[in-house]
């Protein structure tokens, strides 16, 4: 990134704005980020070829202002500018500092999240595409959930494998086969608006000692879908999921139905990371069939 060119584009929409310093931070394996001191204070940004990942940073963007819209209750980062600097595309949000966790905190993550879980749509989608991890996600919309599951979610990524040579014929006749068990064993709800990749690796605490989420994959989808995937790599607290029930109750057997949810993340990782991950996706074939 260049940050003399990066402090001009800023002036355009910052008054009197100075960049001062910036210290690279470390840990995403997709793009790059920095914390960024100005004379109006710190901020987060990211960045990376704009050739690399379309319009990412403009879903991304969309999307934590979707989720803060409806989210009052929950610490989400405030977006405040993406854009693209000679072939470098960016997104600037406001810098969060890390904290301890208050008092209440696995009760107030649970009731935070359930509230957003309310917000509803008469549609499982969103209006725009955006990404999870570094693979687009198409978000067409859909009345019933198990089509938009399989069409919008597995096939997509199941084809993605294949044509890798990650997968074989074979392993795709049996995950075919797991289709009718997201119409027979996944309750009915309305959409409910998800972050869409709720891993313990999106979630921090605040200076505040409040959850904070970001690097959504937001779209209206099966609430289960964000509890599933919190459980996949690690897991949130007992009393999380506790809470989470009592403020929005869930249909006997969520904990049975989460590797159904996480096909999709794990079927991910297959096509970010390789056939490692093959085995842990025909596992939950297996199980279900």
């Amino acid at each position: 990134m260049n940050f003399e060119l990066l402090q001009k584009h800023l002036q355009q929409h910052f008054t009197g704005i100075k960049i001062l310093g910036q210290e690279r931070i470390f840990g995403g394996d997709i793009n790059m980020a920095a914390c960024v001191h100005t004379n109006e204070g710190d901020f987060f940004l990211k960045w990376n070829d704009a050739r690399r990942h379309p319009n990412m940073f403009e879903a991304e963007f969309k999307g934590l202002e979707l989720m803060r819209t409806h989210s009052p209750a929950l610490r989400i980062p405030k977006p405040l500018l993406c854009g693209e600097i000679k072939g470098t595309s960016f997104l600037l949000m406001e810098f969060i500092e890390n904290g301890h966790p208050k008092r209440d905190f696995w009760k107030n993550f649970a009731k935070g999240l359930s509230s957003m879980h309310k917000t509803s749509s008469s549609f499982f989608g969103l209006y725009h595409n955006n990404y999870m991890g570094s693979l687009p996600q198409s978000n067409k919309r859909h009345i019933d959930f198990s089509n938009f599951f399989i069409s919008e979610r597995l096939e997509p990524q199941i084809k993605l494998a294949y044509d890798r040579n990650l997968i074989n014929s074979s392993d795709i006749t049996k995950i075919t086969q797991l289709y009718g068990r997201y119409n027979a064993d996944v309750p009915r709800e309305t959409p409910s608006l998800i972050h869409g990749d709720l891993w313990t690796g999106n979630y921090m605490i605040d200076n505040q000692g409040n959850a904070c989420i970001y690097d959504p994959a937001a779209h209206f989808g099966h609430r289960e879908s964000d509890l599933a995937m919190s459980r996949l790599f690690g897991t949130f607290a007992p009393e999380f999921y506790h809470y989470y029930n009592e403020s929005f109750p869930l249909e006997p057997g969520w904990q049975e139905r989460t590797d159904l949810f996480n096909l999709y993340p794990l079927l991910i990782h297959v096509n970010l990371f390789g056939s490692s991950y093959v085995s842990s996706v025909m596992s939950i074939v297996k199980r279900f069939l």
